[in-house]
């Protein structure tokens, strides 16, 4: 049947005011009307500020709950729009919320750099979806991108009733040793010589070292002395880490642990050109120790970086400031998204 015959038998859709506004005037109503549903999750003092997105229709919904990454503090982030996108049209719903202290969440005065109360928070939105009538509480999982990804695999093991978990760009090394190799990669791309790589190493090396209680804090505080006036030494990412709370829990989670502690379908993809995250000692760490890992699909996105983007140069990729605007843009991570959820979802 050719275009004009199709044009002859298709009949025009009214369409109101309200839904071709900002639109084109031969726009057709949406065929997958999405409500927007404010949410209040409350945890540990806290009151997390979300919006539940849910697929038109009364049957109960799937829902993936969206764990932050470290510079995407609000559910605003342009990372998050392509779950608000992609998962509502596969007729699941999507819980954003503000990250504890961030937006309009309270901190409920705690540390708001804490992984194991950052993942409690998500496993307490977990608990409140489940009280949503739309909602089917045996199909909730988390999704999370780079520290996102990191706190999925830790609330996974704190839920063992999650449906599944998605970890993105989420090293599965200590985060001294993520942030070491993020570290050298920032300066080589800088142009940096390798000996200037090795002092800002062996520097973040004698702070770490000191913050594990290995080594002595005069070293640590010599080492890093030695490098503060280096125009070099705010990319290192070391100002504050001797004595920061966070930093010192941080670097005591270790995600495989976490890994090994749960039963949860886990899906773990990395970015074959990822400057962040050592994807190498990462996917190694998997393999040796797979046989405590059978529930988890590990998959590598051809070409893309951190954020799951394309075609981003280096040097943006590892400005933070491109961090809060970064949103995935690589079709092959949006397939193996989708698909992998259908076919986790219908087992």
């Amino acid at each position: 049947m050719g275009a004009a015959a199709i044009m002859a038998v298709t009949t025009a859709v009214p369409i109101t005011a309200a839904q071709v506004r900002g639109m084109p005037p031969w726009a057709v109503p949406t065929d997958n009307p999405v409500e927007q549903r404010s949410i209040v999750i409350e945890n540990r003092g806290a009151e997390l500020a979300g919006t539940l997105y849910v697929p038109h229709g009364i049957k109960p919904r799937a829902a993936v709950i969206a764990l932050h990454g470290a510079q995407a503090p609000l559910r605003s982030s342009p990372l998050y729009q392509h779950l608000t996108e992609i998962m509502p049209r596969l007729g699941t719903a999507v819980l954003l919320y503000d990250r504890r202290g961030s937006g309009t969440s309270t901190s409920g005065g705690a540390n708001a750099g804490d992984f194991d109360l950052l993942a409690e928070d998500a496993v307490a939105a977990f608990a409140r979806l489940r009280k949503e009538r739309d909602i089917d509480p045996a199909r909730i999982g988390f999704w999370g991108l780079s520290q996102g990804g990191w706190l999925t695999i830790l609330a996974a093991s704190k839920e063992q009733r999650a449906a599944f978990a998605v970890a993105v760009s989420g090293p599965m090394a200590a985060a001294d040793v993520q942030m070491n190799y993020a570290v050298a990669n920032i300066l080589r791309i800088q142009g940096k010589p390798q000996a200037t790589i090795d002092r800002a190493v062996a520097a973040r090396t004698a702070v770490d070292d000191y913050v594990r209680g290995r080594g002595s804090r005069a070293d640590a505080e010599r080492a890093e002395a030695g490098i503060r006036g280096e125009s070099w030494y705010a990319d290192t990412w070391i100002k504050g880490n001797i004595d920061d709370p966070e930093w010192r829990q941080q670097i005591s989670n270790d995600p495989l642990r976490a890994l090994a502690g749960s039963r949860v379908p886990t899906l773990i993809v990395f970015g074959q050109a990822d400057p962040w995250v050592p994807v190498a000692t990462s996917l190694a760490a998997l393999r040796a120790r797979a046989a405590e890992f059978p529930h988890a699909t590990v998959r590598i996105i051809d070409g893309a970086d951190h954020a799951m983007m394309l075609n981003v140069p280096p040097a943006r990729q590892v400005d933070a400031r491109l961090a809060a605007n970064a949103a995935p843009d690589a079709p092959a991570y949006f397939a193996l998204l989708g698909s992998w959820l259908a076919s986790t979802l219908n087992r």
